[in-house]
């Protein structure tokens, strides 16, 4: 019995650091592909309980924002999306709470990424 359960102990281990392996994996590709797009500014919100948010944001020499990356989740599962309705908007006009108006996390997370050096 106890061999069984340091087994599917050592399986469930294993696979947490091969998913969390092809997750990362999964988000340096996504995120090198957006810094090629133009300045990037990321931020990162949540914590140990709740969904964490990662959000980076590519801006133009007009600041513009050229390409987005959200990626929210508390599994390995959680993927790279992008939000393609701040394609095009000036960084003066993006505002965190009327962008994300029922999503505390993404706002901060926007509020952050929207800090970076101009």
């Amino acid at each position: 019995m106890v061999s069984a359960l340091i087994t599917v102990a050592a399986i469930a281990w294993l696979s947490q650091l091969a998913l969390g392996g092809w997750q990362i994996r999964q988000f340096n590709k996504a995120f090198d592909t957006l810094c090629q797009r133009g300045r990037v500014g990321v931020g990162r919100s949540g914590g140990r309980f709740k969904p964490r948010v990662v959000l980076a944001v590519a801006f133009d020499q007009q600041d513009r924002v050229t390409d987005t990356l959200l990626m929210r989740g508390l599994t390995v599962f959680a993927r790279p999306t992008k939000i393609d309705h701040l394609i095009g908007i000036k960084r003066e006009e993006l505002e965190p709470d009327v962008i994300f108006p029922h999503d505390p996390s993404c706002q901060n997370a926007l509020s952050l990424a929207l800090k970076m050096k101009h």
